[in-house]
């Protein structure tokens, strides 16, 4: 489920869910979020690299749980995603994300509140959210703009168009692409270099630049979270991981039309 492997002061993380395209379920969000906590804690480890295994990155949120959270099935983790968030929030070391293949969801939100993201060329990312029939996560209403500015943040997250890896770096949203079979060389390449530096330093110059966005990071969770669950199970959402289970596109017009229908009767 989680790969953890230490070299050089650095530790790397690797999703490996890989016949789920790296999906997170209730226990990978305990377990990378465990990952994380000890690493933050470890004296030996002065940097992380995230990545995934197989041809994925992340495909965000497991959406057979996500049905399970509507109706009350699905059995909640120790941590979960709000757990993972404040973990990314809070972390006190450089964080570099090697995005390998594609990023739905947390696989591209997760971008936002990491220090470092490199890519891979036949990348690509999603936030799916508006087709999904729920809000942004992770504080990417705030990440985002702070990083790509108002209209690409907002492209990204109402249309759950595909980005293209240069259009993510175009935008501002990684800071290097690589060959895919170069990638994860050269993020631990960058990882080592950093892990070279005094730890304590690492940490004070990481601290000087996002302590200041931590507020607006809670902030903005806080607004989503509230979008969030006033959406999760709604109409369109219901259209939306029905469409998924039956393999075809939902239709939320009609859903709309209907629900327009019974609010007048």
């Amino acid at each position: 489920m989680l790969r953890i492997e230490d070299t050089d002061r650095v530790r790397l993380l690797q999703l490996d869910r890989a016949d789920a395209l790296n999906a997170f379920n209730e226990a990978l969000y305990d377990a990378l979020t465990d990952a994380l906590l000890e690493a933050d804690d470890d004296p030996s480890v002065a940097v992380v690299v995230l990545t995934g295994t197989g041809r994925a990155f992340s495909a965000g949120t497991d959406l057979l749980e996500m049905a399970g959270m509507s109706d009350g099935t699905t059995t909640l983790g120790r941590h979960g995603f709000s757990g993972l968030i404040d973990t990314l929030t809070e972390f006190g070391k450089p964080l570099i994300c090697a995005v390998n293949g594609l990023g739905v969801g947390i696989g591209a939100t997760v971008l936002g509140l990491c220090d470092l993201a490199l890519m891979s060329t036949d990348a690509r990312l999603k936030c799916p959210f508006a087709s999904l029939g729920v809000a942004p996560e992770a504080a990417s209403s705030a990440t985002f703009p702070a990083l790509v500015g108002r209209q690409h943040a907002m492209w990204a997250l109402l249309s759950s168009e595909w980005l293209s890896a240069e259009e993510c770096l175009d935008m501002g949203l990684v800071w290097k692409l690589c060959p895919p079979g170069e990638l994860l060389d050269t993020a631990m390449h960058h990882a080592r270099l950093l892990a070279r530096l005094p730890i304590a330093s690492l940490v004070e110059v990481k601290r000087t630049v996002v302590e200041p966005m931590r507020p607006a990071i809670r902030e903005a969770r806080e607004r989503e979270n509230e979008a969030f669950r006033r959406l999760l199970g709604s109409p369109a959402n219901v259209e939306a991981l029905t469409a998924f289970a039956e393999r075809r596109d939902p239709d939320f017009v009609a859903v709309e039309a209907a629900t327009a229908r019974q609010g007048q009767t």
